[in-house]
Formats: C-alpha cells, structure tokens, sequence
C-alpha cells in the first residue's frame, strides 16, 4: 500500500501539469505496492493533456496491464483457503453465539481499511451520550460535535422498507440501534442489504421528527482493483450442476464436452487448457427433495458417485481438476462444507491423480490468479429477498454476495449454516474470479475487477424449474484465458 507523502506528490504533481485524478482512481493509488508519482508521470506521458483532464481508474490499469511472456504454458496450482480440516461444529446457542462474533470481528477487520473507519462508535456509546428525544425537541442540529453525524456499524438484526421511509436495525456487541430515513437513495441501498449482513451507518439527528436518521449506508464491499493474471497464456474451465444420476442429465453433452477437452489438434484454446473448475452437484443424490426417486435413473448415491467419477476420469491427465461439493453432494450439507467424504463414498475420486476434492467455499490460486469457488446455495435466499434479482441474472446477486463480503450473510432461511467456532463465509481474500453455479443459468460480468461467472448446469429444465419458472442454460461451459481474465461460453449443446 502506497505512503500517504507518495500519494500525495504524486497529486500535486498531477494538478501542476493541468491533470485531475478521480477519486476512484485516487483510491486505487493509495491501494497499489508501486511507485505512485511514476504511474502518474507514465499515465501524464500517455495522454493529451486538455482543459480539466481527468486520470480515470482505466487508464492505471492500462499502464500495469502485464505483458504476455512468450514460453511453455504455465501451471501452478494453490490452495489458499479450504474449509474441510477447520470444520469443528459447536452446539446450540454458544455455538451460533461463536459464530456470529467471528462474523463481526472478520468483517470489523475489513471495514477497518476504510478511512470512516476510525469514526465508529459503539451502539452503548451512542445511546449513553446522546439523548436522541430530547435532542429532536430542542432542534439541535449535530450528533456529536462539529462533525454534523456519527457512524456505527454492526450485523443487520431487521430492514423495513415502506412507502415513506426505510428504518434498519443493528446489532453490534454493546446492543441493538435502530434508525430511520426517508431520502430515496438511502432506500435505495437499503434494498440491497442481506438480513445479518455487516454495515456501516452514518446517521444524524431526526430533521422534525425524533429519533436518528440515517443519512448514507456504507458495505464492507470489495475495493476497486487490479487483477492478478497469469504470465502465460492458459485457460480454466469453469462448470457446475453435473447432477448425475437424474434423468434430466444431459449425458450425451456431457460427453462431448469430454472430448472437446481431449482433441487438442487444431484447436490452440484446448491445449492451452490447464484447469477444469467444477462447482458442486454432482451427482443428484437421494432424498434431497420429495418424491425425488421418480426423477432418478439411478436410485443408488454410491453408484452415482461412481458414474460421476468415471466422467470425470475421461478429462486428460495434463489438466488439474478441482471439486467441491453442493447442496446436492454425499457429506454435510449446512455450510462451509468440508471436501466430499473420502470413505466408502468418494474414493474414486481421490484415486484420480488429475482431481483435487476441495470443500465448499475454496479458494484457490491459479497461475497467480485467485479464484473463489462457491457452489451458491444462498443465491436463492439472496435473489428472494432482495428487490428487482432473479434467477435469470445470477451475477446480480453474486454481486450483493461480494458487497457484503459474506457467502452467506442470512441465517434462517433456506441455506442451512453450521456454527462453526470461525465464520469460514466471510470473504477476506479478494478473488480475481468467483465462480459459482446452483442456479443452473450461465451469467458473466465484471465488478470491480473481480470475474463474475455463474457457470449453469448440465442438466435439462426440471419439473421444479418449470414451477418456478426458471429457463436453465444447461450444456455449455465458461473459458477464461487466465493471461486476461476474458471469458468465452462454449455451447456444446450442438
């Protein structure tokens, strides 16, 4: 991270050349491990200086866009976080209690790289020192001094969002605040919050009413930044939702797929391919919804397991596969989940020399590019209680997962979350991809320079699907050049 003397020569020297930096690209500076006045005096060389020019985050980027090496492919392959030897399950209430601790500890840590940080007061502290009603009824105009407002920041307990005014409830350690406002942007914002979320609020005193008013609402969210990249040209493919054993499994795209990976003769994205990512479910297990039996070719879990690993085995020997598991796998299935069980049930796959079983989320580093692999179970808690998502854009609420830096940030609903003595959801890495499936429609974008990628299923459109009205986008997989972070969708449905 640059010094503040480095970012601000650099400033200086920018506005004596007639150059502006925007903020964003200002916040990127003070970000990057390099030498700031020198990318400015690059950035300054590159552009023609007009009335009022203006350093954008694009034009940093630009300048640090690494150049590609010439030489064999690379394949490094690491693993950065894995959930499965942390696992250690608590009981009851002390057991969520630790939980949710770890939760707004991993969380304080993050909110704490933010200059508003150090404004945090405790709820205690706010509710001690001001008398909110009396306050409202001598008309004082500041919360706390010559600064105008106070910031407090905790896991949200409650969110009401109402014709006229939205009023949020939160809780840290010292006790539970809550606060009202009535300006449309902060509605806005509001929407987007996940129950037991960590945020921060900035609030002020109640213009002609009582009570605290929230003023602006602040998420832990993922910086703005550079990726990393890899120094050679390689490939990853990401997939997801094999959900073998249904009869709704799209064997014979499956199939051709395999041997996609396996005709490397004419084809230079094949054999440039060092990574296959799968993102959980696969196989269709037994039991997992009712009446599941009618819709299973194979009624037997052990056997899908071993059909999914004879699939699996097809995939060549020079690419490294990385599993984790799904909601519809053998093992656990409360999040984090650890790698699917060796015993009985996986060994097939721990027996390929190519594969490595991870748990649910990994995170991992390809070729120096971080890459988060979540199955997505939350999505659907996500894409139901969050106004304007749907299962048609599943990067949208991959993208409120990101915000609230947590995988899984409400407790209660459909996602079932283990108490686990550490909060192994909260995203304390920042990934260059995220990848997740569970949804079964394929969706990319980028936010922030992180790689969205929601890599759909393959498995045709189930009975439950047509209830809900979901179109899957099954049969195709997502191809990212790990040199520059673009994806390609490759349809294997012809």
């Amino acid at each position: 991270m640059a010094l503040q003397n480095e970012v601000s020569n650099a400033l200086y020297y920018a506005t004596s050349k007639g150059f502006q930096i925007h903020p964003n690209a200002f916040a990127m500076l003070k970000s990057l491990d390099v030498d700031v006045l020198k990318i400015i005096q690059e950035i300054i060389k590159m552009k023609k200086p007009t009335k009022n020019t203006v350093i954008v985050v694009d034009d940093i980027k630009t300048l640090l866009e690494p150049k590609k090496q010439e030489g064999p492919v690379e394949q490094t392959c690491t693993v950065l976080i894995d959930p499965t030897p942390k696992v250690t399950t608590a009981e009851g209430v002390e057991g969520y209690t630790a939980l949710f601790r770890s939760r707004f500890e991993k969380t304080m840590r993050i909110l704490a790289q933010r200059p508003d940080s150090k404004r945090i007061s405790k709820v205690s502290a706010v509710k001690q020192r001001v008398r909110i009603s009396k306050q409202a009824e001598r008309g004082e105009k500041s919360l706390h001094g010559a600064a105008g407002s106070i910031i407090v920041a905790g896991l949200v307990m409650s969110k009401r969002t109402k014709k006229n005014d939205v009023e949020i409830a939160i809780d840290d350690y010292t006790g539970i605040l809550t606060a009202i406002s009535t300006v449309d942007d902060v509605k806005k914002q509001a929407s987007t919050l996940a129950l037991d979320q960590m945020v921060m609020l900035e609030l002020e005193n109640g213009k002609g009413r009582p009570g605290l008013t929230i003023k602006n609402i602040m998420m832990p969210d993922i910086p703005d930044h550079l990726p990393n990249k890899s120094k050679s040209e390689a490939y990853a493919v990401l997939i997801s939702d094999l959900h073998v054993g249904s009869k709704y499994f799209m064997k014979t795209e499956f199939l051709r797929f395999l041997d996609w990976l396996s005709s490397s003769d004419d084809d230079d994205i094949v054999n440039k391919i060092k990574f296959l990512c799968v993102g959980g479910d696969l196989i269709d297990g037994i039991g997992i919804f009712p009446n599941q039996d009618k819709e299973l070719l194979e009624i037997d879990a052990a056997k899908q397991m071993s059909h999914a690993a004879q699939l699996l085995a097809k995939v060549p020997k020079h690419i490294k596969v990385l599993v984790i598991p799904g909601n519809h796998d053998l093992g656990r299935r409360a999040l984090p989940q650890p790698a699917i069980p060796r015993k009985d049930l996986g060994e097939q796959f721990y027996s390929l020399e190519n594969c490595m079983m991870l748990g649910n989320p990994a995170f991992v580093e390809l070729n120096g590019v971080k890459v988060m692999m979540y199955h997505g179970q939350s999505l659907d808690d996500i894409i139901a209680t969050t106004p304007g998502l749907s299962y048609s854009k599943p990067s949208e609420a991959m993208k409120v997962l990101l915000k609230a830096r947590h995988l899984a940030p409400i407790y209660g609903e459909r996602t079932p979350i283990a108490p686990e003595q550490e909060d192994m959801m909260v995203i304390t890495e920042m990934p260059d991809i995220f990848h997740s499936g569970h949804v079964h429609v394929v969706d990319v974008q980028s936010y922030r320079g992180t790689l969205i990628v929601n890599s759909g299923a393959w498995q045709s459109q189930t009975k439950y699907q047509q209830t809900m009205g979901i179109t899957p986008t099954p049969g195709v997989a997502v191809i990212v050049n790990l040199a520059t972070l673009q994806p390609v969708v490759y349809d294997f449905n012809q």
